[in-house]
């Protein structure tokens, strides 16, 4: 049984029901762990879930100590309970649920002209369609992101990628602006719902020793769409005609839901706790009825019942105001708006100075959006080695089978120290980047600096948002959800103004006010890593305390049901 202290702790990623202080008694062969030491860290020779019931803890070698000390830690259950190849596989079905909404949002671009003229309505009016777009993206993750919280990860992708589905269907077949409009507003509620999700499901089956790879790869599902979207968008609209996109789109939705509904278990740790826990029937994957008919499971732990409701989307305005939290989503918002201005303003600028066609224009997303895959799945990898490094300069053990105890160690620092240069040399990019568009110059030098923008300002606002998910563990999608909501509101009103900004104040100066905004709010990161920690915990310590209020509640209210019968 734990000790009070541990139990006071909490487990930043849930990931058992007791945690026990090392013991000095003579350890069975399962409590025996060999430790390596590797990057700074000590990696231990098991992390995997699904082989013999050995802790994978990593710790650091003390001087006093032999390096290749055998550690006594006692066993447990497993954060995760799916082996490796099946972690793999939901990540990468995960992933590519993740390119839908960027894709979504871009392939749109290439024809607008087409557009307006078959429906006969001004680009003003079709421009308009972009903007409601936009909003319901913002909106739309709060609701799917607390479905997914409470019901599981699975009905709320499938009700998305449903409303997804029939939205494309209707696009393309629409001729009215109305209908072009709804129907868009539709597509966007469908798709943007999974941005929530994705990140959410990351959170489930990896520790926070190694979720910065996981969330990396998911990252570059999601910055990939802008990249070759438009590419995608101008092919289609030239040779097949604009609905030709959605047709695209609904065929891309149908190969993705039917192995996702067949194959990919519901992960949500609120339903199937660390996977050992079969999920409600109708929750259930082809492949987990054969499994379960021939063999029971064996339950590691439990998880309460919950009852179904309406998604209430205050909840992710319920983290937008927690103050450890909230000057994350702030800063976030910052640099994502430097990102998606980048975006927006990229074919109307590199047509008026370089009179590039529509296909032309979208090849010039190519270097942008590699620089952003690149990033994607750089920093999770940088973000890993940070942390072990972290924990091996404070003494603190990584156990990379059952997670860790966060409340003692400052994850904070861990994500925002590979974030400082990298935000830097952004800011430098973004900067000449407004200059040589301002000069003129040869189509190379503008995007080579894309290229530096996408993997550094793309870089540093996916090492916030994995830093959000580490903060709020209870609810990652719905954290996920407040700073998507976020992001996206502002987003919606800096591409509304932006076209303005840069006629009366020039390229060179607007880029640069954008740079200065990032230079700013960066003290923000010194704000979190000093006092972040410290209001995590009084956030842990309030939540707990409403917790034992609502439960003392409860506990009177059967009390005075029992009395009455």
């Amino acid at each position: 049984m734990p000790d009070d202290k541990s139990t006071l702790s909490g487990l930043d990623d849930q990931s058992a029901s007791t945690l026990a202080p090392t013991s000095s008694a003579t350890p069975t062969p399962s409590q025996l762990v060999l430790n390596e030491k590797s990057h700074g860290g000590v990696l231990s020779n098991d992390d995997s879930p699904d082989e013999d019931d050995v802790s994978s803890d990593v710790g650091t070698a003390h001087p006093e100590r032999d390096p290749e000390a055998i550690q006594r830690v006692p066993s447990g259950p497993a954060y995760s309970s799916f082996s490796k190849p099946m972690k793999r596989w939901i990540i990468a079905m995960v992933s590519i649920s993740s390119f839908v909404s960027p894709m979504t949002a871009n392939i749109y671009f290439p024809a607008l002209n087409p557009i307006a003229n078959d429906l006969g309505v001004s680009i003003n009016l079709i421009n308009l369609t972009l903007t409601t777009y936009m909003i319901l993206q913002g909106i739309a993750p709060t609701l799917f992101g607390d479905f997914g919280d409470m019901a599981g990860r699975r009905p709320a992708f499938i009700v998305a990628f449903t409303i997804y589905f029939f939205a494309n269907l209707g696009l393309a077949l629409q001729d009215k602006y109305a209908a072009l409009m709804v129907l868009r507003m539709m597509q966007s509620a469908g798709s943007s719902g999974t941005l929530a999700l994705g990140y959410a499901v990351v959170a489930d089956v990896a520790v926070s020793g190694e979720r910065g790879k996981y969330m990396g790869i998911v990252g570059a599902g999601i910055n990939v769409g802008p990249a070759i979207s438009p590419v995608l968008g101008g092919i289609l609209s030239q040779y097949l005609g604009w609905r030709a996109i959605f047709w695209f789109c609904l065929i891309f939705t149908a190969c993705w839901i039917i192995p996702y509904v067949l194959f990919v278990p519901e992960t949500c740790r609120k339903v199937v706790g660390n996977g050992s826990i079969p999920p409600q029937r109708w929750n259930r994957t082809v492949l987990e009825y054969v499994r379960l008919r021939r063999h029971p499971p064996v339950v590691t732990e439990t998880v309460p019942v919950r009852k179904l409701r309406f998604p209430n989307p205050l909840r992710a305005l319920g983290v937008v105001f927690e103050k450890d939290l909230s000057i994350i989503l702030f800063y976030n918002t910052m640099i994502y708006l430097c990102f998606i201005l980048v975006t927006a303003t990229l074919s109307t600028q590199f047509k008026a100075i370089y009179g590039l066609n529509d296909l032309q224009i979208g090849l010039c997303y190519l270097p942008y959006g590699l620089g952003c895959c690149v990033a994607a799945v750089v920093q999770g990898y940088i973000l890993d080695w940070n942390y072990r490094r972290i924990a091996s300069k404070i003494g603190f053990t990584i156990n990379l089978r059952r997670g860790d105890d966060l409340a003692k160690f400052p994850i904070e620092k861990a994500r925002l120290q590979p974030m400082m240069p990298m935000t830097a040399l952004g800011v430098c990019a973004l900067i000449c980047y407004g200059w040589v568009l301002n000069a003129e110059t040869s189509l190379a030098g503008p995007l080579v600096l894309l290229f530096v923008i996408g993997l550094c300002v793309t870089g540093s606002f996916s090492i916030l948002s994995t830093l959000v998910v580490d903060l709020y563990p209870e609810a990652p999608a719905t954290a996920v959800a407040a700073n998507n909501l976020c992001r996206c509101l502002f987003g919606a009103g800096g591409t509304a103004v932006i076209e303005t900004v840069l006629r009366a104040w020039g390229r060179g100066w607007t880029f640069t006010f954008l740079a200065l905004l990032i230079v700013v709010f960066a003290p923000i990161m010194w704000v979190s890593m000093k006092w972040g920690p410290k209001w995590r915990e009084a956030r842990r310590l309030r939540k707990l305390k409403e917790k034992e209020v609502k439960e003392e509640k409860a506990a009177r209210k059967e009390e005075r049901a029992q009395a009455a019968l």
